[in-house]
């Protein structure tokens, strides 16, 4: 059965690019289009599409505005399709906390290979488990309880991933365990969800740089231009690679993880969330045979179960934990104090 989509977007030569886009593939059908959320929302109680393509900056009402409506009365599966500036990535950061399911970034000049990605995301869109609302508030943990026992933490994400490691980083406390993050994301994206995050939760979040020290008390993300590597002198740190996608992306989590392998060993936990595709699952694989531990996040949660199910199959996960209980288990893990005691 075709995929039921709704195209929704003021400029007409962009829904043409769009439609024209979706239509190339024989398991999609584009159900209708809108040039602006008023029409958009009688053509979703018409229609019913399976998911709707959304621009942000249109008249009489912005997307934003419309996905929150859409999100509270009629939960599709929604995703954006919109302009990679400074103010769009903020923009497109929130719609994901409403609970879009993705965001495809429009043609330019410069760079068409997001938006060419869009037919595949909107097929996993249809597939997905479960429409989003944004993650539920979680509490913080209190500060005392926990000392690092020194292990690394990586963690890999994709489709879904905002949602996800929102719900890990809001539990871990000030002083937690030196974390690494390869999200899949625009580079314009990843600076500003760093930054949003370190409002948001107790550790410092920051978007990695060469040398950062990795200790506990900081998490680092990967930007988008560059895979994120471990580096052993005489301290640990943050290194960034330049260079072509591996496993099909930039920054690759199947590349940090291959780096943990190489500089700790099984002095590392290594953890794959939500996401579309396998990048990820070899690197996972390595790190549990040099002794690591590794977790997966469950089908159940996951709003795409691509990327961990991957890794489970081959059998890189040890464990698969519903994401809201994946925080206190790298807690419990990782936790000097508690070690102590045994």
């Amino acid at each position: 059965m075709s995929v039921r989509v709704l195209v929704v977007d003021d400029s007409p030569t962009m829904r043409s690019m769009i439609i024209t886009l979706l239509r190339s593939d024989p398991e999609i059908e584009v159900v209708g289009e809108a040039s602006e959320p008023l029409e958009a929302r009688q053509a979703i109680k018409q229609l019913y599409p399976d998911v709707v393509t959304l621009d942000i900056e249109m008249p009489n009402m912005n997307g934003l505005e419309f996905l929150e409506k859409i999100m509270r009365l009629r939960p599709t599966p929604v995703i954006m399709v919109s302009t990679l500036t400074q103010e769009g990535a903020e923009a497109n950061l929130r719609a994901l906390e409403l609970g879009a399911f993705d965001c495809v970034a429009k043609p330019t000049s410069l760079n068409s290979e997001g938006f060419s990605q869009l037919p595949e995301k909107v097929k996993a869109a249809a597939k997905s488990r479960r429409v989003r609302s944004g993650p539920e508030p979680v509490a913080r943990p209190a500060a005392s309880g926990f000392v690092s026992d020194g292990r690394l933490l990586g963690i890999g994400s994709s489709t879904g991933g905002v949602e996800a490691l929102i719900t890990i980083l809001s539990q871990f406390p000030a002083e937690c365990p030196p974390t690494i993050i390869s999200q899949h994301m625009p580079p314009s994206f990843l600076k500003r969800f760093a930054d949003r995050m370190d409002k948001a939760c107790a550790p410092s979040v920051r978007e990695a740089f060469d040398g950062a020290p990795l200790t506990s008390g900081h998490v680092y993300l990967a930007p988008g231009d560059a895979h994120l590597e471990v580096s052993r002198g005489g301290s640990l740190s943050c290194r960034l690679k330049p260079g072509a996608p591996i496993s099909g992306h930039i920054p690759s989590v199947d590349a940090m993880f291959s780096s943990v392998v190489r500089h700790l060993g099984s002095r590392a936990i290594g953890v794959i969330l939500t996401g579309m595709g396998r990048d990820g699952a070899e690197g996972l694989l390595a790190m549990r045979r040099a002794g690591a531990e590794t977790l997966g996040q469950d089908e159940s949660t996951s709003l795409v179960y691509g990327m961990p199910r991957a890794a489970f199959e081959i059998g890189a996960v040890a464990a698969q934990l519903p994401i809201d209980a994946i925080a206190p288990r790298l807690l419990k893990m990782s936790n000097a104090l508690l070690h102590e005691r045994v």
